[in-house]
């Protein structure tokens, strides 16, 4: 990560933590006032090949019990979200805690969305590519491919079919994207990218609307 991109990253990061701060403060209260604890959501994701870090997002979906959480989350796990946990994830204000991430410098505001494990170890020569970018809050691949992924995993009716057409159809997809973006990669389309993300939860809180489908991302 070059110096002007890490400055950007901790200086929009700052700012934004600062205005976004009442807000999460009420989407922590209503969380714990309709949903109970836990508020958050702390998984392993990867930072490289070799190095994980712990994510940080709103809890979006029901408990299971130990040990039972793997892979993507496709329609098998939709009847475990609220009404409130699918208006968290398609506005994505589930993922204002991730601005902890950024500033740490585990993550970028922009590259690729960092992976599961599994995935990596399951596609490394993919991941070591990939990879190579700091993995980010949002990204080329989430603009482009987001609605698409979404579609795809919310007809799957189980883990097991969920986790084949991740594989199959999104894994190559995204990665191809996040390699575009890599060569690409400029502040300028980071900014570019940052904006269209800033446009982006309106249209997903409509397309919820009528569609009431899950969400793409893995279990929060």
């Amino acid at each position: 990560m070059t110096a002007s991109k890490r400055a950007l990253d901790l200086g929009l990061s700052l700012l934004l933590a600062a205005v976004l701060a009442p807000l999460l403060l009420v989407l922590i209260a209503l969380l714990w006032a309709t949903e109970g604890r836990p508020i958050f959501y702390i998984a392993e994701r990867m930072k490289t090949p070799q190095q994980p870090f712990a994510l940080v997002k709103l809890r979006t979906m029901r408990p299971s019990p130990p040990g039972t959480e793997a892979g993507v989350t496709g329609g098998d796990k939709s009847a475990r979200m609220s009404r409130l946990h699918r208006l968290l994830r398609a506005s994505r204000a589930d993922e204002i805690p991730q601005l902890w991430n950024v500033i740490r410098g585990d993550m970028s505001l922009v590259g690729p969305r960092p992976p599961l494990r599994l995935y990596v170890e399951a596609f490394p020569e993919t991941y070591a590519r990939v990879l190579r970018s700091r993995p980010g809050v949002t990204g080329l691949a989430s603009l482009r491919f987001h609605a698409h992924e979404e579609r795809l995993l919310a007809a799957c009716r189980s883990p097991e079919e969920t986790d084949a057409v991740y594989r199959r159809r999104c894994v190559p997809r995204k990665a191809t994207l996040d390699l575009i973006y890599a060569s690409r990669r400029s502040l300028c389309f980071d900014l570019a990218l940052i904006g269209e993300t800033a446009r982006r939860p309106l249209q997903g809180l409509f397309r919820r609307g009528r569609r009431g489908e899950t969400d793409h991302e893995t279990t929060p």
